[in-house]
């Protein structure tokens, strides 16, 4: 039995103009060439693709992706979608944009010539360890746990791991301060997601004026260079704007 196919959607953009070549995109084995279904001053970057459930892995994230920046490289106002959105139809995705306009439209003139960076700052495990120890009442701690069964310094372990926790969630106020509040005021928009394993101490985006990231680089090289003996430095993009939009997918009257 064949696979029926559907519509994947990457993004959507604002033009009136289908003139636009973003080229051809490989998913899981299928090379297809990708389109543009447009509304008013709206359209949506898509590609035929076979009617399935696409798993989130690497190659499949890059490729989509890949769409995404060859879209950004030709159109200055870029509306992500998440990845493995397939439709039935390009009816269906001209509904879908028609529902989705009145959002697309209040989010063009705010990302227009926008772009995202990200900044992810984590501590290096030797000087975290060495400031951790610098407070007495942690070493002191550890001296009673030292010594003691695994039962009996239950609770100076528990009282220890707050210790460190409480160590933790300063050091993070101390960088949000030291970094993320200088970027914050080079940007137009910012924002601060969950930190991802045990040393990262910032996890930031940062949403700017795209003829000014030469600019913010300059200003995130001055922060890493104050830092680097302390702290790891992960900055990428640029990206369109992940953390600045929440749009949700629905092929639904009244949407």
């Amino acid at each position: 039995m064949s696979q029926s196919t559907g519509i994947y959607i990457f993004c959507g953009i604002q033009t009136t103009e289908d003139k636009y070549q973003f080229g051809n995109v490989t998913i899981e084995g299928q090379e297809r060439s990708t389109f543009t279904i447009h509304y008013k001053d709206a359209a949506i970057v898509a590609a035929e693709m076979p009617m399935k459930i696409y798993h989130p892995n690497k190659e499949n994230l890059m490729a989509h992706q890949d769409v995404i920046s060859s879209v950004m490289a030709q159109n200055d106002t870029v509306i992500p979608i998440s990845f493995g959105n397939v439709f039935n139809s390009k009816e269906d995705v001209k509904v879908l944009l028609e529902n989705l306009y009145p959002q697309f439209e209040q989010l063009f003139p705010e990302i227009k010539g926008k772009i995202e960076l990200g900044l992810k700052v984590m501590g290096k495990k030797q000087w975290l360890e060495e400031e951790i120890n610098k407070k007495p009442e942690v070493e002191q701690m550890k001296k009673t746990v030292q010594g003691k069964s695994q039962d009996a310094a239950y609770y100076e372990r528990i009282q220890l791991g707050e210790m460190a926790q409480k160590f933790f969630s300063s050091l993070q106020n101390d960088i949000k301060a030291e970094i993320f509040n200088p970027l914050k005021e080079a940007s137009t928009a910012s924002k601060i997601n969950k930190p991802i394993g045990e040393t990262m101490l910032l996890n930031a985006a940062f949403l700017i004026d795209r003829d000014k990231e030469e600019l913010f680089d300059q200003k995130v090289n001055e922060v890493h260079e104050k830092w680097e003996d302390k702290l790891d430095f992960k900055y990428s993009g640029p990206w369109p704007a992940y953390n600045f939009i929440n749009i949700q997918l629905k092929v639904e009257e009244g949407t």
